[in-house]
């Protein structure tokens, strides 16, 4: 919205750094996994390297970050266990958060986002499959790199594909008022790609935004459940709060229109840091 300085919200993902289309394969660095950077348990490098991903994607012309990716390797086998900081342990994790978020927000003009929110540790049946965490071991194990990057100034959280004690990650009001009240979390949540199941039932729980598509967050959706008083005005307002206040802890409302470029050279100063880490 131009003229009330609200730009475009330009969302790509970072497991490994920018991603690319295959009209643009070659166009943007490789770097590290987040599993691989936790390996040199160097929370200065981790730092320098987010820092760097975040620099391309500003000028790749991007301002939310998808990551850091969060999730414990509950289990050897997680398909996606080399996208987590941290691997198995949960001290570790929150530190190597800490050090990436700040990295992102070092840089300037890039949201990130901690994902997947939360007790996601494997894919198989990713969509289906229900988890049962006791409070102690959801404080204890899977909550503290969360509340590390809500702590470090993450803009955005994006909820999983999985179900938690029964319902949807992307409507499970017991885990996202947590994200809120506990963590203190004050941007917005987002939902993993068609991980929106409804359109009031998520809203009132705390999603923010649903991705990719408008199946369930349409205007004329939402504008249905307002007009039958399923969906109070209020928390459409809040919600729209939430995104702007995500925006506005990377200094992006009434910026300058990001640019899209495609560099491929890599920042030199982090790059040589890295090697300088795996000679170690």
């Amino acid at each position: 919205i131009p003229r009330l300085g609200v730009p475009e919200i330009r969302l790509n993902d970072a497991t490994d750094g920018f991603r690319t289309t295959k009209d643009y394969y070659g166009t943007s660095t490789m770097w590290p996994t987040a599993l691989t950077m936790t390996m040199a348990f160097d929370e200065q490098l981790v730092e320098e390297l987010a820092a760097a991903i975040a620099s391309e994607f500003v000028t790749k012309g991007a301002n939310v970050l998808l990551g850091p990716g969060l999730n414990l390797n509950r289990i050897a086998n997680g398909g996606r266990n080399f996208e987590y900081l941290g691997g198995e342990d949960p001290h570790l994790a929150a530190r190597m958060a800490t050090a990436y978020v700040k990295g992102v927000r070092r840089t300037g003009g890039v949201v990130p986002t901690a994902k997947h929110y939360v007790n996601n540790n494997h894919e198989q049946n990713r969509m289906l499959y229900n988890a049962k965490v006791p409070e102690r071991a959801l404080h204890e194990l899977y909550l503290p790199a969360f509340a590390a990057a809500v702590e470090a100034g993450c803009g955005a959280v994006m909820c999983a594909y999985n179900r938690v004690s029964g319902a949807h990650s992307c409507e499970q009001e017991e885990m996202l008022g947590l994200l809120r009240e506990e963590l203190g979390f004050r941007g917005w949540v987002m939902s993993d790609w068609l991980a929106t199941h409804s359109t009031v039932d998520s809203a009132l729980a705390g999603l923010d935004q649903e991705m990719p598509l408008g199946l369930h967050y349409s205007a004329p959706a939402l504008l249905s459940s307002l007009s039958e008083g399923a969906l109070p005005a209020g928390q459409l307002d809040a919600m729209a709060v939430h995104i702007l206040a995500g925006l506005s802890s990377a200094s992006l409302l009434n910026a300058p229109p990001p640019r899209a470029t495609c560099p491929p050279t890599p920042p030199p100063r982090a790059t040589r840091r890295w090697r300088a880490a795996r000679r170690r």
